[in-house]
């Protein structure tokens, strides 16, 4: 089974952009480490003049702090506690965390 995400930086770039663009917001907020987001950021914000603030998992997304109005890295304590626990079950089953993650 393959767990890798496809598009979604491709969505949030665009819904960035046309929500901006339609003055949907005032400021946003990525989660994020892809450098893809880099340019919609910059776009956004100097263009659009819209705040946006990255929060970064990891903190090494030079690009997106570059582009931003605001970076922070997010805690690693409080990304450990906000994560889902290794086995969930549902009405349909029981899903498992990929062991990569």
């Amino acid at each position: 089974m393959k767990t890798e995400e496809k598009g979604s930086d491709v969505n949030i770039a665009t819904y960035l952009l046309v929500d901006a663009y339609e003055g949907e917001y005032d400021a946003a907020v990525i989660v994020s480490d892809d450098s893809d987001l880099a340019e919609p950021i910059r776009v956004v914000h100097h263009k659009l003049h819209r705040h946006v603030t990255v929060l970064s998992p990891r903190g090494r997304a030079y690009e997106l702090k570059q582009a931003a109005t605001r970076f922070r890295q997010i805690d690693p304590g409080v990304l450990a506690q906000s994560q889902f626990p290794l086995t969930l079950r549902d009405a349909r089953g029981t899903l498992h965390k990929p062991l990569g993650w």
